[in-house]
């Protein structure tokens, strides 16, 4: 019997409204995406791909069309219950950083494994008015986390939560950055922290919003590498992109213009 897919969006609308006149953002999208698919989303900015990955993440809410996210139809979810799917289902790794300046590199990424294991500490509060650059952050990056003055927060977790981080940073070679600060990485250091923090829960599905858009080209292979390798053991990866090098690694490439996929 065949897999279903992880992702199914049918008659997907999101209208804005400007100058008083409503246009659509997105416009009646359909897109399929099984286990271990690779897809990438092309086009000029301001087209909607970004908006398409909010709608599928449940930060913003559709004007009309399905969602369905691993048997869930994400727009019939409450934002607590989306906050939950979003942490237990999906990466997200988004254009904006999203580290938070409090925590260590490797305490960021150890962070969606400790919601994950404490799901009573999600406290999201979700503005529907997405557009704004602010809303585009993860789930765990709304969660501010003090930690002990004494140890760091993945030194209290679990060694194999510990091991599985530093792996992700080594395998992007930032392991030796575990122990600093956001402040203290480059912006293309801070992007792959990000993706290993998106992977931290071994995600069924993977959204990534320009991924590459600040490494060179050596660390551009690097992380795409890796999105293959994930996409060959069973996540799907669904991503967007204006990095022409990323669509050799890809399965699929579809054009967004204008709202139109």
């Amino acid at each position: 019997m065949p897999e279903q897919p992880i992702l199914e969006v049918r008659g997907l609308t999101r209208e804005f409204v400007r100058r008083g006149k409503p246009f659509p953002a997105v416009d009646d999208v359909n897109l399929t995406l099984d286990p271990g698919e690779f897809m990438a989303i092309v086009g000029r900015s301001g087209n909607g791909k970004s908006t398409l990955l909010n709608l599928v993440t449940g930060l913003l809410k559709p004007t009309s069309g399905s969602i369905l996210l691993a048997g869930n139809e994400v727009t019939t979810l409450n934002d607590k219950q989306m906050s939950i799917l979003r942490n237990r289902t999906i990466g997200f790794v988004t254009q904006i950083q999203t580290l938070l300046p409090n925590l260590t590199a490797i305490d960021n990424v150890v962070l969606p494994a400790v919601l994950h294991r404490n799901p009573s500490r999600y406290e999201t509060e979700i503005d529907e008015r997405t557009n704004d650059a602010q809303s585009q952050e993860q789930t765990a990056s709304s969660v501010v986390v003090q930690p002990a003055s004494t140890q760091t927060a993945s030194s209290s977790q679990p060694d194999h939560l510990t091991q599985r981080a530093q792996h992700l940073l080594d395998q992007l070679l930032v392991g030796e950055l575990a122990t600093c600060y956001p402040k203290e990485l480059s912006g293309g250091e801070m992007r792959r922290v990000s993706i290993a923090r998106a992977l931290m829960n071994k995600p069924k599905l993977l959204i990534a919003d320009e991924p590459t858009g600040d490494l060179d080209a050596e660390s551009t292979a690097i992380v795409m590498r890796l999105l293959r390798q994930v996409a060959d053991d069973g996540t799907s990866v669904l991503m967007v992109t204006h990095d022409p090098d990323a669509l050799a690694y890809v399965d699929h490439t579809y054009r967004m213009d204008r709202g139109v996929l």
